[in-house]
């Protein structure tokens, strides 16, 4: 960092700042020594890297240790209790979790919290945040790095397990997902702390004022609410605001119980205090009538559904002048995401990129690609290699390795996506064209189906569907420009999108033209695999709040800066010095 030499007039007891060097005395120019009362943090630097992501060929060691924890997890249902502080709690409403390929098997039991409980955790959470917000961040960045080494080795496949058979991931989604991604967000924040760090105001006479500015907590507690279908955004969205002082509700899906749960643990072995995040399963709206009535609330980190998250914020809305604080909302909740594909497109680049931005976790990441649009001209070249692709997915249990993927998330999810189907079944303007069966019957599986119609604003091309079902508009090519403006004007999201095509000047004007239309944007690659501290991510729109996790601006949101100015020489005079010309 460079500094400017400031020369000023100053009075005869001040001095002057020297670029790089220590403030010196104008009468004396003897090095003065000041020290600052607050003290700022000495946190190391810490290299940025990505955490590599194992590839579980036949017979390497990662996939021999983690199918010995497959069956090792499998054989077994976790009884999982409330945590708040230092207590455990079980009521009387116990609920379970099941392998969603095979619903008959339990491989966790929990328990929900009632109002009373939640409140419990509110007052636990509200009294550690004011210690917790002590402890130096040298020390919680050593947590932290502590909890990443655990995830990276001694508990990565138990991670993993608890992924793939109680969220239904493959082996190879659950590695990027339970392992690299959740081991990059507790590393990489640090890394975007100590940077945030870097930075102090200016301070022209140090020796006379000094100035500075340290991150705090929030007073009161965060509220943590986690999606299903990933397992890092768990320990993203409930861990990023510890690590930078606050605490925590976490609230962890119900179908995702087990990982979550698992995260927890590692956190606490490698020595976050009891209260700092509490781990409070419960209902939903029961959860969000308790923490938005209280006065204590700091914030809410929330993924998952528009309506949900529409209804926190209108309660937080209606409570707005009980609150301690204006309460921080950051909000992720999913799109209707694109492919628009012009007529230089390369084929089998869409094709290929396509389905797997689709189908992989059964099209239930919040950035799989649900609408395609593609011109007349290339069509008959892209729809037989589409099918073909489609035909040759194998839809099975997730310990089979052969498996592209498997089962959607539970019964709710599995009605709603059937009924997408049926509409599609049912509408003159609809065709499938590929897959559309379903069962139940053992496992929750959908067929990875793809859906031709002729209305680009049929709802099925307009509302999230968060399933394996894609629907292509096939347009013709005079009317790329329409064609075009469809992706923003039809639908409310604006989460994540790609276009596809070899011609320059127009990925130069989609690149204009779609830039409020996806948080994060492709050019001739799938709409999904965003990677932290590569594409940190979120949208705008209904999409959320746009806070892009991932990057060194997230840690920030959950911080509360204080300026800081010391005053090391005395004041004597009310007047200034051109009064007594």
């Amino acid at each position: 960092m460079s500094f400017l030499t400031r020369q000023t007039k100053l009075p005869v007891n001040c001095f002057r700042y020297v670029a790089n060097s220590s403030a010196r005395c104008l009468s004396t120019s003897k090095a003065c020594s000041v020290k600052s009362v607050v003290q700022l943090p000495n946190v190391p630097d810490i290299k940025l890297y990505n955490e590599p992501v194992l590839d579980y060929r036949k017979g390497s060691t990662e996939r021999t240790q983690l199918e010995k924890k497959l069956k090792e997890t499998a054989s077994t249902c976790e009884d999982i209790p409330i945590v708040i502080g230092n207590e455990e709690f079980r009521t009387n409403q116990v609920r379970c979790q099941v392998m969603p390929h095979d619903h008959s098997k339990n491989i966790a039991a929990f328990y929900y919290a009632d109002q009373s409980l939640i409140q419990k955790a509110i007052n636990v959470s509200v009294e550690a945040q004011k210690k917790w917000d002590r402890v130096p961040f040298d020390e919680r960045v050593k947590i932290w790095n502590r909890a990443a080494d655990l995830m990276a080795g001694e508990y990565r496949q138990t991670l993993n397990a608890a992924t793939m058979l109680g969220q239904s991931k493959t082996a190879i989604q659950a590695e990027i997902d339970s392992a690299a991604e959740l081991i990059d967000f507790i590393r990489m924040n640090t890394a975007y702390l100590k940077d945030n760090l870097k930075y102090q105001p200016i301070s022209e006479n140090p020796s006379v004022t000094k100035n500075l500015l340290r991150y705090r907590g929030i007073d009161g507690f965060i509220a943590a609410v986690s999606p299903f279908n990933f397992t890092a955004i768990g320990g993203n969205l409930a861990y990023t605001p510890a690590l930078m002082g606050n605490s925590v509700l976490w609230k962890p899906s119900d179908t995702a119980i087990l990982s979550n749960w698992t995260i927890f643990k590692i956190m606490r072995e490698a020595g976050v205090p009891p209260g700092v995040v509490n781990f409070v399963p419960a209902d939903g709206p029961v959860f969000g009538d308790t923490i938005t009535a209280s006065p204590y609330l700091a914030g809410i980190n929330f993924t998952g559904s528009v309506p949900t998250f529409a209804r926190l914020w209108r309660q937080v809305g209606e409570n707005i002048t009980n609150y301690v604080n204006f309460p921080r909302l950051i909000g992720e909740c999913g799109g209707k995401n694109y492919h628009f594909v012009h007529p230089t497109a390369d084929v089998d680049t869409v094709a290929t990129a396509t389905i797997r931005s689709a189908f992989e976790y059964c099209g239930q990441k919040c950035s799989a690609c649900s609408r395609a649009y593609i011109p007349e001209s290339l069509w008959p070249a892209i729809k037989p290699k589409l099918l073909e692709l489609r035909d040759s997915l194998k839809i099975g249990d997730v310990t089979d390795f052969s498996s592209f993927t498997s089962a959607v998330i539970d019964d709710k999810a599995f009605a709603r996506i059937k009924s997408y189907i049926d509409h599609a079944n049912n509408s003159s303007n609809l065709e499938v064209i590929g897959g559309g069966s379903y069962n139940d019957s053992k496992g929750y599986f959908i067929q990875p189906t793809i859906v031709q119609t002729k209305d680009p604003h049929d709802k099925i091309m307009v509302e999230e569907i968060f399933g394996p079902v894609l629907t292509i508009y096939v347009y013709k090519d005079k009317d790329v420009k329409q064609a075009l403006e469809l992706v923003g004007s039809s639908t409310k999201f604006a989460l994540t999108g790609a276009v596809f095509a070899q011609d320059q000047s127009f990925l130069k004007e989609a690149a204009e033209e779609l830039k409020m239309t996806a948080g994060n944007f492709y050019i001739n690659d799938k709409s999904t695999g965003s990677v932290v501290g590569q594409q940190p991510f979120g949208g705008g729109r209904h999409s959320g709040t746009n806070d892009k996790a991932g990057g060194p601006h997230y840690c920030l949101r959950w911080a509360s800066p204080q300026s800081i100015k010391e005053t090391f020489v005395p004041l004597r005079d009310v007047t200034y010095p051109y009064m007594s010309e």
